[in-house]
């Protein structure tokens, strides 16, 4: 699967999202120092996930983006799909070459399936809450 880099921006950005505590929106110049994105990329990333309905923004200086649903309403595979389209193998060798007896459009139909099954499982609620659990697991304890 191929993953372009406003796809991995776009999950970056809604990870972000999903890790605040506060439904309290956040500006985009944050977002973009928080997870390395340019911030005019993101300006359209994130108007692009407003417009697919996984975002919400208020105008103002207390303005910003924040989730229009709850993180565990939302997948990796929902943002995956809004942003580069059907999630398919990025390359299918042989398709369409040697005719109906290729053994391979069953592998790749296998490997989708593999594949959607896993990112349409995941939900940032999900990645937020591993992704904390192996911070914990990382922070060194200086007690002598």
């Amino acid at each position: 699967m191929d993953v372009s880099v406003k796809g991995e921006y776009a999950l970056r950005a809604v990870f972000e999202l999903a890790c605040r505590e506060t439904d309290e929106p956040i500006k985009i110049a944050k977002i973009a120092e928080r997870q390395q994105i340019p911030q005019k990329f993101l300006e359209s990333i994130l108007a692009q996930l407003k417009q697919g309905g996984f975002l919400g923004s208020r105008r103002g200086a207390d303005g910003g983006y924040f989730l229009a649903r709850p993180a565990d309403n939302i997948t990796v595979g929902d943002i995956l799909r809004h942003i580069d389209g059907p999630t398919t193998p990025a390359q299918r060798i042989g398709q369409g070459e040697v005719g109906s007896d290729s053994p391979f459009p069953e592998l790749w139909q296998k490997v989708e399936r593999a594949l959607s099954s896993v990112i349409d499982r995941t939900s940032f609620a999900d990645l937020v809450v591993r992704w904390k659990e192996n911070r914990a697991r990382k922070v060194v304890n200086w007690d002598i």
